[in-house]
């Protein structure tokens, strides 16, 4: 399902290093950072999300769900936009940057859940591994895998808060006209600001 691509903890180290000096180098000159090694190493279609945290508090969080960019290009457009274009927040600044973990979370190719009934989307949805999409008419909201731990969701929950985050009634996931896609991903993250890297997921694709 999506890529098979595995991701080493080095290059996991590469992507976070990378998102956190592109957001540096825009905020200084306001200009996108081109690096040919890491464009060349990187040179294949895969979701991937950017998120910033300060203080154990969201500060950003935008990318692409499905694999419309290659890896280098989305990683570098998804951490600028985290910082500046993420209408939640007011942009990041220069100032901020040593307050600030930088977290990548890269994604398998989302794949819609087939049921015959609503109640079995409740087994066919694992807390921890499964990010969700939920889509109806023109409306729809996505969770990385991340979130429901978190906040120690169940399936239900988790259900509920992505149609909520869709702008939908808590309980559309009932509705037939719903869409509900999975998919998974792995996490790198600074463990302190510009600090060491860790893998925060153990799931690798699945």
């Amino acid at each position: 399902m999506g890529e098979s691509k595995e991701f080493t903890d080095s290059e996991g180290e590469e992507l976070v290093k990378m998102a956190r000096k592109a957001v540096t180098e825009f905020l200084k000159n306001h200009s996108k950072i081109n690096d040919d090694v890491f464009n060349s190493k990187f040179d294949f279609s895969s979701g991937v999300f950017v998120t910033l945290n300060k203080q154990d508090s969201l500060r950003g969080c935008i990318g692409y769900p499905i694999p419309v960019k290659k890896l280098s290009e989305g990683l570098i457009d998804a951490a600028i936009s985290a910082a500046t274009q993420d209408t939640r927040f007011s942009p990041v600044t220069l100032d901020e940057l040593d307050e600030i973990v930088f977290e990548v979370t890269v994604l398998t190719t989302p794949v819609e859940i087939k049921v015959n009934k609503p109640s079995e989307y409740l087994s066919e949805i694992k807390i921890g591994r499964d990010g969700l999409i939920v889509e109806n008419a023109f409306a729809s909201g996505l969770l990385l895998p991340q979130v429901p731990t978190e906040y120690n969701w169940d399936v239900e929950e988790f259900l509920e808060f992505t149609c909520q985050k869709a702008g939908l009634k808590k309980d559309a996931w009932k509705d037939k006209d719903t869409k509900i896609s999975k998919f998974q991903g792995v996490i790198f993250k600074e463990v302190s600001p510009n600090g060491n890297i860790i893998r925060e997921s153990s799931n690798h694709f699945l």
